[in-house]
């Protein structure tokens, strides 16, 4: 099953930042209760690939030619099964995913007006990460129920694109407002939705850490959702390591008054951690800031 849906949020601005003007930061930890740390995460930027056989241009021409930023990319990926099993399940997610969206860069050059490309780019990844954590699962002892989540944020400017599998989330604050934009895939989700609990205790209960969508898992529902781009979004990806122990009130506040991307995802780290640190946490913020007024 594959969702798609499309989430504006403002307009988009006409100039994309520059490198320089990218302030993000991701960090992961165990945790502490677990033994190990299951999660992984990946920031990158995804440029133009040009080899130059000769040219006349000046050496600084060369360079900007060949390291156009077409866009960024974050992820996060969540392994469940067990020790070993849900890092390997995870590690093999961002891997793959990494592997097949990098080597389509022709869906960036024409992002715009190629959106229904984009998103079946997007799909395709999440359904050949899905394929690929089963076999691994097939491969050895020790990997049977193998499974992990998926968050992939990619920026295109003018536009953003968010894939979705399983519980980690991602989230937007955006002129003082956070706002959850990513369904939780879990089955505590699943019986608020249709009305059977309420959302108290329905969170309360066992079903709050049984997913209802995973890569290797016995369904996998990929969600993808566009986003208008614009200078004043604060992006946050985390695993259910943070949201387990922070509030929504209490990242508002850590993003609202961050200083760096950095000093907010090491706050928001702490504050799990001061929270029992249950789970392993796994965090990226982002944001562009202009360097000039003309933006």
């Amino acid at each position: 099953m594959v969702t798609t849906m499309t989430h504006m949020t403002g307009l988009a601005t006409p100039r994309k930042p520059r490198d320089e003007e990218i302030d993000v930061w991701g960090l992961t930890h165990r945790g502490k209760v677990r033994e190990t740390n299951e999660d992984h995460f990946l920031l990158g930027s995804l440029r133009k690939h040009l080899d130059i056989q000769a040219t006349s241009l000046p050496e600084a021409e060369q360079l900007r030619a060949c390291d156009e930023r077409v866009g960024f990319i974050a992820m996060i990926a969540d392994g469940v099964g067990g020790k070993l099993a849900g890092e390997e399940a995870s590690r093999v997610a961002l891997e793959e995913v990494t592997l097949y969206v990098t080597q389509s860069t022709i869906c960036y050059y024409q992002s715009d007006a190629q959106a229904a490309e984009f998103v079946d780019l997007l799909q395709r990844a999440a359904m050949r990460s899905h394929e690929r954590v089963l076999e691994r699962a097939r491969e050895g002892a020790g990997r049977h129920g193998m499974a992990t989540t998926l968050t992939l944020w990619i920026g295109v400017w003018p536009w953003a694109y968010l894939l979705q599998v399983g519980d980690s989330r991602y989230y937007l604050y955006r002129h003082g407002v956070l706002t959850q934009i990513t369904r939780d895939q879990t089955m505590a989700q699943e019986l608020i939705d249709q009305g059977v609990m309420t959302r108290s205790a329905a969170l309360a209960s066992p079903w709050a850490n049984v997913l209802s969508s995973a890569l290797g898992g016995a369904q996998t529902a990929p969600v993808v959702t566009r986003l208008a781009s614009g200078w004043e979004n604060t992006h946050l990806i985390c695993s259910d390591g943070l949201t387990k122990h922070v509030p929504d009130e209490r990242i508002a506040e850590r993003l609202g008054a961050m200083t760096s991307a950095r000093e907010a995802c090491e706050g928001l780290l702490q504050d799990a951690l001061d929270g029992g640190g249950t789970d392993n946490i796994t965090i990226i913020v982002g944001r562009a800031v202009p360097t000039d007024a003309g933006t």
